[in-house]
């Protein structure tokens, strides 16, 4: 280690002091000094549980990343449901629904997390459990025949190559 914190403590300290200037809203020394002791305190108490906040990459670029991940979701969220409205509003409704498997290549748990939560948020997928790189799925439509290649794809490979913009 180089000595110096690492990001959850940092991001949290940072958190928690923005809090407390916008909750006392005031630039006196003696409030920005106490604001500061308790931003302090608390990163040092609750960081350790905040340990997954290491998988965010802090640097200026990855402001861009973030938002092009915002974009991406906002589009897939917007198709998602479209589909899935499609599918119920027709006559028969054309599902075939299957648990299925796709490899992530996400390595922090973080990105890990976000990309699960992702795809659990558009309509017609959600996310059954994380196991090292792999994620299981619930599809409600899944064509006859796909494989894990094929899978992660069509349900990841665009989430994850927006995620890596922000995230490991």
């Amino acid at each position: 280690m180089n000595g110096l914190p690492s990001p959850p403590y940092v991001i949290t300290f940072f958190i928690c002091f923005l809090l407390w200037f916008l909750l006392t809203g005031s630039l006196n020394s003696d409030e920005l000094l106490a604001g500061f002791v308790v931003s302090l305190f608390v990163s040092v108490v609750s960081a350790k549980k905040l340990m997954i906040l290491n998988g965010l990459i802090l640097a200026p670029a990855s402001l861009p990343g973030l938002l092009r991940y915002l974009g991406y979701f906002v589009i897939e969220l917007i198709k998602a449901n479209l589909d899935l409205a499609g599918r119920i509003l027709s006559k028969k409704i054309p599902i075939d629904p299957a648990i299925i498997e796709i490899k992530t290549s996400m390595k922090s748990d973080l990105g890990k997390l976000i990309l699960a939560n992702s795809i659990t948020l558009t309509p017609g997928t959600l996310s059954v459990d994380v196991l090292d790189d792999r994620i299981l799925i619930h599809w409600i439509d899944c064509p006859e025949g796909t494989d894990l290649a094929k899978a992660t794809q069509e349900i990841a490979e665009g989430f994850e190559y927006r995620l890596k913009g922000f995230l490991k």
